[in-house]
């Protein structure tokens, strides 16, 4: 079935064109081995070998109950506890829920894509080599995504929703910056990290196999990433003038504001019959939409401060978004976190998968004694 006509409501154009701004950047120095580099060297060499088969890692053949892929309690539906949940049926409750799913997959699939994309244009613009090479692999793993989510969506939910215009923005903004760190720190500080938060609350809360495993193999090429970001913007950001840490800082404050007020899932409640002013002022009182928030900057604060974007507007925005605290939290530490469940989640597998070939074994062992007898 094509994928047109699984939307909630068909995008208007097949395709979506953002115009090419920028210089492509070659780099004739082909010797890896100066000093400073083997840091985003050996992050190449990660790259390269935590490569890995989407259609193969993954176990496509678990069942997902499209009524209720992740799991989703009551009490975090933003409509629970409203005039409308009194109203609502079994079914209806099933359909919100698949619904809710479908929003946020689907904002993940389209951020996949949008990271690809943006890896590409570092491919073409960044001045280093090695640099180069390591987005290379990262444009591969978005690739990966973007391929895992929309099968997700198209096989086990079968339904999406189309892009939510405040990610659009920012992708647009991204995208269009002539300058070539503007696709790392709109792609893999803002979009990375906070798809990284939201990934993480989903997996660690969801006790649905399928799509735990799906977050956390992601999340585990994800840490890369943002490390690779941290690694180039760190260090040019030294050399930046006040000025222009100000344009990159109030692009930073621009950016969180529409990733926070994309969360909301407005879009899902007007599906449902509800005007979208009254959809907005329900999202705005939901508790677990609070918590969200918070807990979706932070991986971005931390990452932030850590570039040196930290000057008295951008601090003032944070402490007016209520998440200022978050920029002593442990990044190294959440990024370990992430790589440690996907391999303890691949250890789970193998040995389940052990057990079962052992079992096999034994049982055609005691078939063919009982033949023999």
């Amino acid at each position: 079935m094509s994928t047109r006509d699984l939307y909630t409501t068909a995008p208007s154009n097949p395709s979506w064109q953002v115009p090419a701004t920028g210089a492509a950047r070659f780099n004739w120095e082909y010797d890896m081995a100066d000093a400073g580099r083997e840091r985003l060297l050996a992050l190449y060499q990660k790259g390269k070998d935590k490569q890995w088969d989407g259609a193969t890692r993954i176990d496509w053949d678990l069942e997902v109950d499209p009524y209720d892929p992740l799991g989703t309690p009551d009490e975090v539906l933003t409509l629970h506890g409203t005039r409308h949940w009194a109203k609502m049926t079994e079914k209806d409750k099933g359909d919100l829920r698949r619904h809710y799913s479908a929003w946020q997959f689907s904002q993940f699939l389209h951020g996949e894509q949008g990271a690809m994309i943006c890896a590409a244009r570092i491919v073409e613009s960044v001045p280093d080599l090695d640099a180069k090479f390591y987005s290379a692999t990262q444009t591969m793993d978005e690739a990966r995504h973007a391929e895992i989510y929309g099968r997700f969506l198209h096989e086990k939910i079968g339904m999406l929703y189309p892009i939510n215009d405040n990610l659009r923005g920012l992708l647009d903004d991204t995208l269009r910056d002539s300058r070539w760190d503007m696709p790392y720190l709109g792609m893999q500080v803002l979009i990375e990290g906070l798809a990284l938060a939201a990934f993480g609350m989903i997996r660690d809360t969801t006790d649905k196999p399928l799509p735990q495993q799906i977050l956390a193999y992601v999340m585990q090429d994800e840490a890369r990433h943002v490390a690779f970001g941290r690694m180039a913007l760190r260090d040019y950001y030294k050399q930046l003038s006040d000025a222009e840490l100000r344009e990159r800082e109030e692009f930073v404050i621009e950016g969180c504001h529409l990733m926070r007020d994309r969360l909301r899932g407005v879009e899902v409640l007007e599906n449902f019959g509800i005007p979208r002013k009254e959809a907005e002022e329900l999202s705005e009182q939901s508790e677990f939409l609070h918590l969200f928030r918070k807990l979706l900057f932070s991986r971005i604060v931390p990452c932030v401060k850590d570039i040196g974007l930290w000057g008295e507007r951008l601090q003032k925005a944070y402490v007016d978004m209520g998440v200022f605290d978050l920029g002593d939290s442990n990044l190294d530490l959440l990024m370990t976190q992430d790589e440690e469940i996907a391999e303890r989640l691949d250890a789970e597998r193998f040995a389940r998968e052990e057990r079962a070939r052992v079992t096999e074994v034994a049982d055609a062992i005691a078939e063919g004694a009982a033949a023999g007898e």
